[in-house]
């Protein structure tokens, strides 16, 4: 849909009838509430019960009201479980008069404790009347008509009561929930997550509701004396839901500065895109990532790199034009959401006056530091039609501003590599994962000794019109697209499948596969491995995981947790691509490795160039001296072979070994090599040729 004249006026004539939801609200139940007042008056009816019912209820009340005002928090969100189920016992005890003055005690009151929420609070007490009555007339359909003068006292509180107290609680849960959503909802539109969230909270009000308002109402008319003892499980219930909702909160904020996250980021993205399409508007996102920001972690230190990104959003939410929301997405990385926007040029505005006010000076100690940004806008509908879409295409354009250093940079299709060739190849590789057409190959790691220390899961993948693709173009695909986690899921599904018919064989060797950092920060990768290690009962000593020191580089913490989770399990990890990123010893100390595989490009030359041989030198030295194991990685000929063993190192893995082989191939080896383990060919000659001279008859001895 095309942006049209029309849409701001349409937006405009919009946020005039919703600001007056509230205010018809408050019309209602200030009519209703002044009619019941009147109308009980009239009937010389008392509006709340006396004696030593109202002294008890006044005191339960009164310890509610000091509870939440207590709490120094804002609860109103939702409503309170605690107020509600008070107020509903009285409604089907006394009527719909007395439960009315017992919510707007509790309402009323905590709100004008807290005096910037008064408006809030008059508007929650409206919408607790209208609840109330709707409460009521549910009762009603029933011929249940309690009053002061006239309580409801079945003669039994059991089952045969149940209808009426649950279309009085559904009744009230309906209405308040639905007309708190709408007059103090965000205009920008609710969150899935926390719609959802919203809607199991308020089952656990309506199960709370059932269960303890008819408790109060038994205890009123039988032993009011000890009414006040319901504050705490009233109290109980309040803390629970806020709880829940504190926790669902944190799902969607990033644990370091308190922005949303990518969860919130794509999920609101969705919700603006729906908003701004239905009024013909536009909207554009804004990815901003720090130029040179791990180069200030490597000199000053993780917590300075945290203190410096806590700035950085505080900047960034002052620097945020009107109505625009912003998010980080982990790292340096951060976005900015402009739900409408005029044009391209005004949303290419908007970043770069972003970028100059994250590019100002920042003082860290005494130490004054100078960030540049880079920014990326993508904008609805003229680069995408939907929140990944958008987000991918920012990406592109924020990636093209660092490599121009231009700033900032707005999206344009023809410098996009993820070109309808590569979308298709994408799209080829989902439906050959689906169908079990991606193979894997596996190369053997052998010790000095002969010794067959383990293989590493290598994926193959044949397109039918293609032909062989090279691992490292669809790899990039699937780690660009978001589709590397099910690569990962399928390798390792497949990798432990086969190492379980080994063992059934009696060839008991471990087997590495590599994960990406996208799949150690996902929540739960830990306990899902160990799943499958069961599922296939399969050691987790048979597994060893290849990682790259990337993944500390994004949401520490969280690889943190997750590695450690693996290692707990009794999986076995191993850092793979040493000496090519971001190496050091803060990062070995800080990964549960038991393995280091120095890379092949330093391994490649190490015979001919002294430089790799000393790198290669110092770091058998260094991983030795931390207690791990070292794989060298591409040996191809004899003398790297020689060269490796007389610096101590402990495996290779590579052609002279052997290329990486499908598992009918892997077996017939593994078999081959089972007895006497794997020698090269000139150690084999030499002592074939040693048993021929052994022999009393000349041959060759078998």
């Amino acid at each position: 849909m095309k942006p049209t004249d029309s849409a701001a006026p349409a937006s405009r004539l919009r946020q005039l009838v919703v600001p007056a939801a509230p205010a018809i609200i408050v019309t209602v139940a200030g009519l209703a509430l002044a009619t019941g007042v009147i109308r009980t008056i009239g009937q010389r009816e008392a509006l709340f019960p006396g004696g030593s019912v109202g002294w008890a209820l006044a005191i339960l009340t009164g310890i509610i009201v000091g509870h939440l005002v207590a709490l120094g928090r804002d609860r109103w969100w939702g409503g309170t479980g605690s107020g509600a189920a008070l107020a509903l016992a009285v409604l089907l005890l006394y009527g719909w008069m007395a439960a009315v003055l017992v919510s707007l005690a509790v309402v009323l009151l905590v709100g004008a404790a807290r005096r910037h929420r008064w408006r809030q609070a008059v508007v929650h007490g409206a919408v607790d009347i209208l609840g109330i009555g709707a409460a009521a007339l549910g009762l009603a359909v029933f011929g249940v008509v309690p009053s002061v003068r006239h309580p409801w006292t079945p003669d039994a509180w059991d089952l045969t009561v149940l209808s009426e107290v649950g279309t009085a609680t559904g009744g009230y849960l309906l209405v308040s929930r639905a007309l708190l959503w709408f007059s103090l909802a965000p205009r920008t539109g609710g969150l899935p997550t926390i719609a959802r969230t919203a809607l199991v909270r308020q089952v656990l009000v309506g199960i709370a509701l059932l269960g303890i308002s008819p408790l109060i109402a038994v205890c009123a008319v039988h032993a009011p004396l000890l009414l006040p003892l319901f504050a705490v499980p009233l109290i109980a219930l309040d803390s629970t839901l806020w709880i829940a909702r504190a926790r669902a909160e944190e799902q969607l904020r990033d644990p370091l500065t308190g922005l949303p996250n990518r969860q919130w980021l794509l999920e609101r993205t969705w919700s603006a895109l729906d908003e701004a399409e239905r009024v013909g508007a536009r909207s554009a996102l804004v990815l901003i990532d720090l130029d040179r920001f791990r180069s200030v972690n490597d000199t000053l230190g993780h917590l300075a790199g945290d203190r410096l990104l806590l700035q950085i959003a505080d900047r960034l939410r002052h620097a945020l034009p009107r109505g625009a929301e912003a998010a980080r997405l982990g790292g340096d990385e951060f976005a900015v959401l402009l739900p409408a926007t005029d044009s391209l040029t005004s949303s290419q505005r908007v970043a770069r006056n972003l970028v100059a006010a994250l590019g100002s000076p920042l003082d860290l100690d005494g130490l004054t530091l100078v960030l540049e940004a880079s920014a990326g806008v993508a904008v609805f509908p003229d680069h995408a039609m939907d929140a990944e879409g958008l987000l991918r295409r920012a990406d592109v354009a924020m990636y093209q501003a660092k490599r121009d250093r231009s700033g900032v940079e707005l999206y344009e299709a023809k410098r996009d590599g993820n070109t309808p060739d590569r979308l298709g190849l994408l799209g080829d590789l989902r439906r050959a994962l689906d169908a079990g057409d991606v193979e894997l190959h596996y190369q053997p790691k052998v010790g000095f000794d002969g010794h067959v220390a383990g293989l590493e899961a290598l994926v193959r993948w044949v397109h039918p019109d293609r032909g062989r693709v090279p691992p490292d173009e669809f790899i990039a695909i699937a780690e660009s697209s978001g589709l590397m986690p099910r690569l990962t899921e399928y390798v390792l599904e497949t990798a432990l499948a086969q190492v379980a018919r080994w063992r059934g064989m009696g060839l008991e060797v471990p087997v590495a596969v590599n994960v990406s950092p996208r799949d150690v920060h996902s929540p739960g990768f830990a306990g899902a491995v160990a799943a499958r290690l069961a599922r296939h009962r399969v050691p987790p000593g048979a597994l060893q995981l290849e990682i790259t020191e990337h993944v500390l580089l994004e949401d520490p913490q969280r690889a943190a947790d997750t590695l450690a989770g693996l290692t707990a399990h009794g999986v076995k990890m191993s850092l793979d691509d040493f000496g090519t990123g971001y190496s050091s010893l803060v990062h070995l100390r800080r990964l549960p490795v038991s393995e280091l595989k120095i890379d092949r490009s330093f391994v490649a030359r190490l015979a001919v160039d002294t430089e790799d041989a000393e790198i290669v030198r110092c770091t058998l030295d260094l991983a030795h001296s931390l207690g791990l194991l070292v794989v060298a990685e591409g040996v191809e000929d004899d003398e790297t072979w020689e060269r490796l063993r007389d610096l101590g190192c402990d495996a290779v893995q590579g052609w002279l070994v052997a290329a990486a082989m499908p598992p009918e191939e892997t077996t017939a080896w593994l078999r081959a090599r089972g007895e006497h383990g794997w020698h090269r060919e000139s150690e084999t000659a030499a002592l074939a040729a040693e048993k021929a001279a052994d022999s009393p008859s000349g041959q060759v001895l078998n």
